[in-house]
């Protein structure tokens, strides 16, 4: 369905998209998040090395992302259920207040990924937010975005531009 909604039939009512004519490929897509904290929080964080009352940051948001993007197809309703291959979840800060998350996701399969990296590094960005939130509740969570995708139709890469 070229400019259209593809989750969307005919008669205007929701579907999940039949791929099944499409072709087999290794679908890549990475997501990210931005985590940004008050001044005094960044640097009490870089100061423990992303450790708080509750533990390892960033290692516990890792396991919370990974679980995420596992179950996607549970928590997006036309998502399929994909074979994953690869999660890869990277860091780090963009300046002084910053803390840059980034999920990779891959599968070999006739659908792309992006919607298992969103969920990943969102969830992984809340997680962080938990763990923090001893700290200051003024802390925001921004700009998620799909930043590169490849295998499928429309493939690029934003990862430089931000």
């Amino acid at each position: 369905m070229s400019g259209g909604l593809s989750h969307v039939d005919a008669d205007g009512r929701p579907r999940m998209v039949d791929v099944g004519h499409k072709t087999v490929t290794r679908r890549e897509a990475c997501a990210e998040a931005l985590v940004v904290f008050p001044a005094d929080v960044a640097e009490t964080l870089r100061s423990q090395q992303l450790r708080s009352a509750k533990g390892a940051v960033v290692d516990t948001a890792v396991i919370a992302g990974t679980l995420a993007v596992k179950r996607t197809h549970e928590l997006v309703p036309f998502c399929h259920l994909l074979p994953v291959e690869k999660i890869a979840f990277e860091h780090d800060w963009i300046g002084a207040d910053t803390l840059r998350l980034r999920c990779s996701v891959a599968a070999v399969a006739k659908t792309g990924v992006e919607m298992e990296a969103m969920v990943g590094v969102q969830i992984a960005a809340a997680t962080v937010y938990d763990m923090c939130k001893a700290l200051s509740h003024f802390i925001r969570i921004e700009c998620v975005a799909v930043v590169a995708k490849s295998g499928g139709r429309d493939d690029f890469d934003r990862r430089e531009a931000r």
